[in-house]
């Protein structure tokens, strides 16, 4: 086995089909079934299921492939480490929910960027459960999400506590009057969102059970629409202290149950870290 075979394994799985996996690869189907057949040979076990439309990954396939991931991942770490044995480059990929890319970003990357120049950042904003995701499957670095938060091969450094509102508009009426009201309209980010899901905790608490979602997928569209008095909302206070504070929009703190989110910064246990990463947490890690 070499890495190759891997590649060629990544491929099939990848495409579904072995005829798309050797084009992709600059080879012939023969060497593609070839080089799958060692493969299982190799490991004792079918690693792909043949139907007439398409190649799946069996059960082994699946745990396979996760250590061609790592596999992958440690080798260009190789490279990049080897590459720059004399001072700290390469590059990150970085994610964090909205807010944080709105508050925290250009924060990050002019502190970080004069420290270490050599070193590009790239950010991503999606929901937690995504970026999670994302960290433990090598297509993030690291990610900024909220905690509570305990699962195996992730690390965690805590960041930030920070405070949620509610937020209505100043010019209409007041939220104990809105809240009896059927529907309660609601601005929210999609499913998935740490603030919907705060805030749909906050309803069910009151016993608030018949509410109309209006989805947006920015800060700014759902300032707009809380002003405009279409809908109450939640985010961390400092979104408005800081952005929003001459717009027309009431706050409304919470109990430090739901009106507290924690940040932590997470990133993977396994394996050598590249020395880009090693310094990214570093910046953040407790002294």
């Amino acid at each position: 086995m070499n890495t190759n075979d891997l590649k060629i394994f990544e491929a099939v799985a990848e495409s579904g089909s072995f005829t798309k996996a050797a084009s992709t690869m600059f080879t012939v189907q023969s060497n593609v079934t070839a080089r799958i057949k060692s493969l299982e040979d190799e490991f004792g076990a079918k690693l792909f299921s043949r139907t007439s439309r398409k190649v799946e990954l069996t059960s082994e396939g699946i745990i396979l492939m996760q250590y061609c991931k790592q596999i992958q991942h440690l080798m260009e770490e190789a490279k990049r480490n080897i590459l720059s044995s004399s001072h700290v480059n390469g590059s990150l990929k970085i994610g964090c929910i909205e807010t944080t890319m709105a508050l925290k970003v250009p924060e990050m990357l002019n502190a970080f960027e004069e420290k270490y120049p050599g070193i590009e950042l790239e950010f991503k904003s999606d929901t937690r459960n995504s970026l999670i995701s994302d960290v433990l499957n090598y297509k993030l670095d690291a990610a900024f999400v909220s905690a509570p938060l305990t699962i195996n091969g992730l690390e965690k450094i805590n960041i930030k506590e920070e405070r949620l509102v509610i937020l209505s508009s100043s010019e209409g009426p007041s939220l104990q009057a809105l809240m009896l009201k059927e529907p309660l309209k609601i601005i929210v980010f999609d499913e998935g969102c740490i603030f919907r899901g705060r805030l749909e905790s906050w309803l069910s608490h009151k016993g608030i059970l018949n509410y109309k979602s209006t989805v947006l997928n920015s800060i700014e569209g759902i300032i707009n629409f809380v002003e405009a008095g279409l809908g109450i909302s939640l985010l961390p206070e400092e979104v408005i202290s800081n952005y929003y504070l001459g717009r027309k929009i009431k706050s409304y703190g919470l109990n430090r149950q739901l009106g507290t989110m924690n940040t932590v910064l997470v990133f993977r246990k396994d394996g050598p870290q590249s020395r880009a990463l090693q310094c990214f947490i570093d910046t953040y890690s407790p002294l």
